[in-house]
């Protein structure tokens, strides 16, 4: 029978679990957004911040009307710390995934809030976490992200979360390393 000193050091080297949840976005949560959307880690990859007025325009179409891009608030305990949101692939329109001919192709974009969250496998465990949530859905055949090439903070999230880069393409914003997880992937369940 162990000691109960050796009790205790086991159950407090026990790493806590991340509770994590997704709830989609409100307009009450754009000027949070908006910004988020200034800050230096977000601007280097998704391009200059919008104005409030942009956001409440291009987020509040997307809260009115949820069929094209499915925003989401990501919670880390509760609280607000990243934005993610999915897209029907097929016939998104504005050129992108133009030859996409599978709807049951998700595409999804995502960012962490504060710089200070980053490189601590929060980005990894929000996207194993959504990826899980849209499998759910049986007709979701795919999942598939588009980051910069020169992210490899991005692409070793993805590729943790059970991504495989596929190839480089054009996309309306410019050079992009198509990413796609696939349903049934080892990885992409929650450990």
């Amino acid at each position: 029978m162990p000691s109960p000193k050796m009790e205790t050091a086991h159950t407090s080297v026990a790493a806590p679990t991340l509770r994590l949840s997704f709830r989609p976005l409100e307009m009450a949560d754009l000027p949070m957004l908006h910004e988020w959307q200034a800050r230096p880690h977000w601007t280097e990859w998704w391009g200059p911040a919008p104005t409030l007025a942009e956001v409440e325009a291009e987020y509040g179409a997307w809260i009115a009307d949820p069929t094209k891009v499915q925003p989401h608030i990501a919670l880390l305990d509760g609280q607000p710390f990243g934005y993610i949101q999915s897209y029907v692939a097929m016939g998104s329109g504005g050129g992108w995934w133009e030859a996409e001919t599978d709807p049951g192709v998700r595409g999804i974009d995502q960012s962490i809030a504060d710089a200070a969250q980053l490189n601590r496998g929060l980005g990894t465990e929000m996207v194993k976490a959504f990826v899980a949530k849209l499998f759910a859905d049986p007709q979701v055949s795919h999942i598939q992200t588009d980051p910069d090439p020169r992210n490899a903070r991005a692409i070793h999230c993805y590729e943790k979360a059970g991504f495989r880069a596929m190839r480089k393409v054009q996309t309306p914003d410019g050079m992009a390393l198509l990413m796609v997880c696939e349903r049934g992937s080892s990885s992409n369940a929650l450990q």
